[in-house]
C-alpha cells in the first residue's frame, strides 16, 4: 500500500464499506458520505437556518496533475467550493464541513477509478486530519482553506468472481470485464444489473450475501468477488386490487396482464404498471408482489390504485403568422362504463384572421372548423389492445384545396411489446373537394389504414439515443370515381449523444412515400403528398413544396387556386439537427431540412427544397418547450421570408 493510502486509511476504508470497495482486510466502521448531493449511508448533516457565530471562508482547490478534467469534477463534488458564499457556524462548523468535504472528494476519486489518490485540506495551513474537534481559527476575516489533490494512478478491473450457487453468470455480460474501468459507481451499477437479471429469471428473493472489492496499489487493479443467494424461481399467483371506486376491480386485474402461474419477473411488474397508467383513469398506480409466497407456492400480486376525476374539460389556442389564430376545446368522460372506456368530444376553429395576416397565402372564405367524437375501449383483444372508434366532421382550407368531410373510423391499436405497436383501422369517408381544376367534386372513400411503429428511444419528447421507425399503408377505393389506390410511407429517425452528459445530441430523420393505382387527378387531394411546414421542411409554408398549378386562370378553372400546389404521388423528406446545451435548461438547435414532391413514383429531386434555421429549447420536466425559426433557401410563390414554429417536445 502506498504512503498516500496509509495517510487516508481511515476515511478511505469507511468509504470502501459504503461504496463496496475494500482496501484491506477486516471490517471498519462506516461513515456517512454523499455522491452528487445524495446521502448514501447514515444521516446527512444539516445546518440550522439561523446560523450562530457565522464564519466566512475562502477556498482554493488544486489538482496536480490535472488529468481527465478532474479539476472540474472535484470542484463540482466539493461542498466547500459550492457553498463558499455561505457562512458556517463557528470554528467547529468549519472543521466539520472540511472533514466532510475530504470524504466527498475521496468518493469522487473512487468514482473516477483513482483509489491511490491523496486529498489534503488545510485550514490556516493546518491539516484537518491532524486537528482536534476543539481547534479554533481566526474568524475576524474569511478563513483561508487550501485543498490539494494528488489523483494517483488510474485503476482497472482485475479479477472478477461471481458465485451464485451454481447459476451461471458471465461478468462481461454485466460490463465487468477485466481491464475495464474500475469506477466505484460503475461496479455498483453492474452489481445492480446482476441482481435485476436474476429477478427477471423469476427469482424474487435474490440477495447479495457477501461483497469483496479490493484495490491493489501494486498492480493498480481492483479485484471484485460477489457471493449471491439467487433463490428459486417462483410463479405469480392471484392479483388483488385495492382503491377502485367506479372501476371494476376484476377488469383492473385483467388489464394488469399477469396470469397466475407465469414466472415472476420485475419486467412484467413494470409492464403491468404501465398498462394501468396508460388507461388514463388513475392518478396513482402501484403494482407490487407480496413479500412472501402463498401456501400454494405462488407469489400474490397487489395492485393499489387511486382514480382520477371522471370528467374533464380543456381548451387551447394556437397562432401562426401565416395561418392566423385558432381555438379548441374538449370534454371527456374518462370512465364511461367502469372499464376505462373514454369518450372525448372536441371542437376547433382555426384560420382566424388568416387573410389579413399574410400576403403569401390565398383568399379563403371564413374560418376552418372541426368537430370530432372519439370512443376508446381498452382490453378488446387482451390487455395490450385498445378499440378506437371515431366520427369526424370538418371544413378546411389549406393552401392546396378546400375540403368538407365526414369520416367514420373503427380500429384496434395493439402493443406487440414495449417497443412495437400495430394499428389497423377501417374508414369510410365522404368528402367534397375544390381546387384549381374542380369545384365541389364528391368522393366516397373506403380504406383500411395500417401502421407499424418501432420505438426504442430513451425519451419520447426529448430523445438522446435510440431509433424510431414507422411504416404506414392505406389501401383505399373511391366508390364514386371507381378508383383503387394504395398509399404507403416509411419514416425513420435516429438519435446519438456525443458525450456522456448528453450536452451534444445529433438527430436525423428521413422519409419516403408513394401512391400507386391511379393518376394524380384520380387521387383525392387530401390523400396526395405535400411537403413544407413545421413537421416537414421548416421555413416553407405548409403544403408549399411541389408542383404548382399555373399562375393564371384559364377558362373553366378556379381563380382562387392560381399558383397553388397540385400535390404529388411521391414525397421525400429529410432533416438533421445538432442539439447542444448552453446551460442545463437551455438548448440551441441549428437545423437543416429538405424535401421534394413528385408527380410519379420518384420525387422530383431536381426541385429539392432546402430550409435552414435555428431553434431554442427550454427543458422542463414535461418535455422541451420548442421555438424554431426556419428560412426557405429557395422560396416559392407562396413562401414568406421566414416561418416561426412553437410547441412541446422536439421537432422530431
Amino acid at each position: 500500500m502506498s504512503v498516500s493510502l496509509k495517510r487516508l486509511a481511515r476515511p478511505l476504508l469507511a468509504l470502501a464499506l459504503i461504496t463496496g470497495v475494500a482496501l484491506g482486510d477486516g471490517p471498519r466502521p462506516a461513515a456517512a458520505f454523499e455522491i452528487f448531493g445524495f446521502t448514501i449511508f447514515g444521516k446527512k448533516d444539516e445546518t440550522d437556518p439561523a446560523i450562530t457565530d457565522p464564519v466566512e471562508y475562502t477556498v482554493t482547490l488544486t489538482v496536480s496533475p490535472d488529468v481527465d478534467d478532474l479539476q472540474d469534477t472535484l470542484e463540482t463534488a466539493s461542498s466547500l467550493k459550492a457553498d463558499e458564499d455561505e457562512p458556517v457556524s463557528g470554528s467547529l462548523g468549519l472543521l466539520a464541513k472540511a472533514k466532510n468535504d475530504r470524504r466527498r472528494l475521496v468518493a469522487a476519486l473512487y468514482e473516477n477509478s483513482r483509489y491511490d489518490g491523496l486529498v489534503t485540506i488545510r485550514i490556516e495551513g493546518r491539516d484537518v486530519a491532524e486537528l482536534l474537534p476543539d481547534a479554533t481559527f481566526d474568524t475576524s476575516r474569511p478563513v483561508p482553506i487550501e485543498i490539494t489533490v494528488d489523483p494517483g494512478p488510474l485503476f482497472k478491473i482485475g479479477t472478477v468472481a461471481i458465485d451464485a450457487n451454481g447459476v451461471p453468470l458471465d461478468p462481461e455480460t454485466y460490463d465487468l470485464a477485466p481491464g475495464s474501468s474500475a469506477d466505484s459507481t460503475r461496479i455498483l451499477a453492474a452489481e445492480g444489473r446482476i441482481m435485476e437479471a436474476l429477478r427477471n429469471e423469476g427469482r424474487p428473493f435474490v440477495a447479495l450475501t457477501k461483497r469483496s472489492v479490493i484495490a491493489d496499489s501494486a498492480t493498480e487493479t481492483v479485484d471484485v468477488a460477489l457471493t449471491i443467494s439467487p433463490g428459486e424461481p417462483v410463479p405469480f399467483g392471484q392479483t388483488f386490487v385495492d382503491g377502485t371506486d367506479r372501476m371494476d376491480p376484476g377488469f383492473v386485474a385483467f388489464m394488469a396482464g399477469i396470469e397466475p402461474g407465469t414466472t415472476y419477473s420485475t419486467a412484467d411488474l413494470d409492464r403491468a404498471r404501465k398498462r394501468l397508467t396508460d388507461l388514463n383513469v388513475f392518478s396513482t398506480v402501484s403494482v407490487k408482489s407480496s413479500d412472501a409466497q402463498a401456501a400454494d407456492g405462488t407469489l400474490p400480486l397487489q395492485v393499489t390504485v387511486a382514480e382520477r376525476k371522471r370528467h374533464v374539460i380543456g381548451a387551447g389556442a394556437t397562432f401562426s403568422n401565416t395561418d392566423g389564430a385558432g381555438v379548441n376545446g374538449y370534454w371527456e368522460d374518462r370512465n364511461v362504463f367502469g372499464r376505462a372506456e373514454s369518450l372525448r368530444i372536441e371542437g376547433a376553429v382555426s384560420r382566424i384572421g388568416a387573410n389579413t395576416l399574410s400576403d403569401t397565402g390565398r383568399e379563403t372564405d371564413g374560418f376552418d372548423y372541426k368537430l370530432s367524437g372519439v370512443f376508446r375501449k381498452p382490453g378488446v383483444l387482451g390487455p395490450d389492445s385498445v378499440y378506437v372508434g371515431s366520427i369526424t366532421a370538418l371544413s378546411e382550407q389549406p393552401l392546396a384545396y378546400d375540403r368538407q368531410s365526414v369520416a367514420v373510423s373503427n380500429g384496434v391499436e395493439y402493443s406487440i411489446d414495449d417497443q412495437q405497436r400495430l394499428t389497423v383501422n377501417v374508414v369510410a369517408e365522404y368528402e367534397t373537394i375544390t381546387d384549381y381544376l374542380r369545384s365541389d367534386e364528391e368522393f366516397l372513400i373506403a380504406s383500411v389504414p395500417v401502421s407499424y411503429t418501432f420505438d426504442n428511444r430513451d425519451d419520447k419528447l426529448n430523445p438522446t439515443s435510440g431509433f424510431l421507425a414507422k411504416l404506414a399503408a392505406e389501401p383505399g377505393y373511391d366508390v364514386m370515381g371507381s378508383t383503387p389506390f394504395l398509399k404507403g410511407r416509411a419514416d425513420a429517425s435516429a438519435y446519438l449523444s456525443l458525450d456522456e452528459d448528453d450536452r451534444f445530441v445529433v438527430a436525423g430523420r428521413v422519409g419516403y412515400g408513394a401512391i400507386v393505382g391511379g393518376d394524380l387527378q384520380d387521387i383525392p387531394n387530401d390523400r396526395r403528398f405535400y411537403a413544407g411546414g413545421g413537421g416537414s421542411v421548416r421555413g416553407y409554408v405548409f403544403q408549399s413544396i411541389g408542383p404548382y398549378y399555373p399562375s393564371f386562370a384559364v377558362p373553366g378553372t378556379n381563380a382562387n387556386f392560381v399558383d397553388t400546389p397540385t400535390g404529388g404521388l411521391s414525397v421525400f423528406e429529410a432533416s438533421a439537427e445538432l442539439r447542444f446545451k448552453v446551460t442545463d435548461k437551455i438548448q440551441v438547435v441549428p437545423f437543416v431540412d429538405a424535401g421534394a414532391v413528385g408527380e410519379d413514383l420518384a420525387p422530383d429531386f431536381g426541385n429539392l427544397k432546402i430550409g435552414a434555421g435555428v431553434g431554442a429549447r427550454y427543458l422542463t420536466g414535461f418535455g422541451p418547450i420548442r421555438v424554431d425559426v426556419g428560412i426557405p433557401l429557395d422560396p416559392g410563390p407562396r413562401d414568406g421570408s421566414f416561418q416561426i414554429y412553437a410547441g412541446i417536445g422536439q421537432a422530431f
